[in-house]
């Protein structure tokens, strides 16, 4: 993300902010006086760009089904986590950690880290 912001230094590329393509950043191959030899997206050249609009349009709700699928998954941890017994298939698990805090504390309008 952060090289996505500064891409556009020299006007060949359009932020997806600014109306550009979600997810596509332009080559950095041989930038920074030749010192970057690999590319951001697809380092090691297997031709994922190359792919046919609807194997990458496939691809992309893959990656957000699975997404969707491992928030779920850490929710139902966090669940069980702070309630025993609130998804069944975890309670079973001997030594399960039991977690005493808040949950939701990182989201708290009054965060205040101590150090």
């Amino acid at each position: 993300e952060s090289y996505g912001e500064g891409a556009a230094s020299d006007g060949s590329y359009t932020h997806y902010m600014k109306g550009g393509v979600p997810g596509f950043y332009p080559s950095i191959k041989g930038k920074n006086n030749g010192q970057i030899s690999l590319e951001l997206y697809d380092p090691f050249g297997f031709g994922f760009r190359d792919k046919p609009a609807d194997k990458r349009a496939r691809g992309l709700k893959s990656e957000i089904l699975n997404g969707r699928a491992a928030m779920f998954g850490i929710m139902g941890f966090l669940a069980e986590g702070k309630v025993p017994g609130s998804v069944p298939i975890l309670s079973k698990i001997a030594g399960f950690p039991h977690y005493d805090g808040e949950v939701m504390a990182p989201f708290a309008p009054a965060l205040h880290l101590n150090f």
